[in-house]
């Protein structure tokens, strides 16, 4: 078994309100947190092993590193790990990005609130969600899982590429912990065979060759190029080109969808989770019947996610929320998850202004679909292109 190194515990001074661990690593924004022992999060992350805990004012946080020689690391990582000295622990930078820590959530909290009456119902058991922002590379092939699985079966199948495919850390207790595999890791001839052996089903392909193509085809950072690079800009003419989105997330965005198995609410996915576009905003069945139920969308016109209705619900929401949009649907979104369905009481700290019990309402989720036994040929299971149509002529389903 490799050495190990933990560092002490120490803390962040950050709320319940600002931050909800047990909300946002549950959320189906990332797929590996593991609650580990003594109630910790624990997830390995760029060459060593973090855990969190919380309390009502405080994240704390440690790092569990390897001994340098059990790990092949670049030789800028190494001489940033050492040998796990406090000193040249990154842990608290690395953090403080991956949780997304720089924006004031309870300001987005108050404004989404006086605007819209259904997030201010939502809002109260559901503070401190914070979006992530996790490696590009990662969200992309996590996402990819995500076609017609359920959050269960996606944090089986990423763990599984970790396991098979990514850097062994170390243990805590009995867990093991092994990195996110890098692309060239997956871009040998036999991983497509393996991941299908595996149970990847058609997602092997997808993550294959999209391994392929970031490895051998896209330009050394290509990914990196469509990130958000500031991601906390004011604007105060943002509304003017907020409902589309701004023109680096709709660029992001449909270079993304050149990628296999990408379809729009994957690319939506990485573009809010992995690449910093706050506008983003991933629309699938479920948020179609959020739409629909709490935001009166026609049941007749947006039955189904067609490319026009996919974009024009995306364009309400950044036109309600602005330019955060893809925050304040993701506490919705959490909101309705079957995982929180029995929430009966928010987080210690937070104060309860007004609660509606007859909104708690469980509605199943894309990710929370069963599996398909059948082979789906591209991730477009729900969304559907748009057909010209005369007026006479009922709209018939598109396959």
């Amino acid at each position: 078994m490799a050495s190990l190194t933990t560092n002490n515990w120490r803390k962040l001074p950050i709320v319940l309100t600002e931050l909800c661990i047990d909300t946002t690593l549950r959320c189906g924004q990332s797929f590996r947190w593991r609650k580990t022992q003594h109630d910790e999060w624990s997830c390995a992350l760029h060459g060593r092993i973090v855990s969190l805990r919380q309390d009502s004012t405080y994240l704390y946080y440690k790092s569990t590193w390897p001994s340098a020689k059990y790990l092949n690391l670049s030789s800028s990582t190494a001489s940033t790990n050492g040998d796990s000295n406090v000193e040249g622990d990154d842990t608290k930078a690395l953090l403080q990005r991956y949780l997304n820590l720089e924006p004031n959530l309870t300001l987005h909290y108050e404004h989404w609130s006086l605007i819209d009456p259904n997030f201010k119902k939502k809002a109260p058991t559901f503070s401190g969600v914070r979006i992530l922002r996790q490696d590009a590379w990662e969200a992309l092939i996590g996402f990819i899982c995500s076609s017609n699985n359920n959050i269960k079966r996606i944090s089986q199948m990423v763990g599984k590429l970790c396991v098979h495919y990514g850097q062994f850390i170390g243990h805590i207790g009995e867990e093991v912990f092994y990195d996110f595999p890098t692309p060239e890791a997956l871009s040998a001839d036999e991983v497509e065979t393996h991941l299908r052996d595996l149970g990847f089903g058609y997602r092997a392909g997808y993550i294959a060759k999209t391994a392929k193509s970031l490895t051998y085809c896209k330009p050394q950072g290509w990914l990196q190029s469509l990130c958000n690079l500031n991601p906390y800009e004011q604007n105060s003419n943002y509304k003017q080109f907020l409902s589309g989105g701004r023109e680096g997330y709709r660029e992001a965005h449909s270079q993304l969808l050149q990628l296999q198995g990408v379809g729009p609410k994957v690319a939506d996915c990485v573009c809010l989770m992995g690449l910093g576009w706050s506008e983003a905003v991933p629309i699938d069945t479920h948020v179609l019947k959020i739409a629909q139920r709490d935001y009166k969308f026609d049941n007749s016109k947006y039955k189904n996610l067609t490319r026009n209705n996919y974009e024009a619900i995306g364009n309400f929401f950044r036109t309600l929320w602005g330019k955060e949009a893809g925050w304040a649907h993701s506490v919705l979104f959490a909101a309705d998850l079957k995982v929180f369905s029995e929430r009966s009481s928010v987080p210690r700290g937070i104060k309860v202004t007004e609660t509606n019990k007859s909104e708690t309402m469980v509605i199943k989720r894309d990710l929370e679909m069963d599996e398909s036994t059948n082979e789906v040929p591209e991730e477009i299971s729900n969304f559907q292109e748009d057909k010209p149509r005369s007026r006479r002529v009922k709209r018939q389903k598109v396959l």
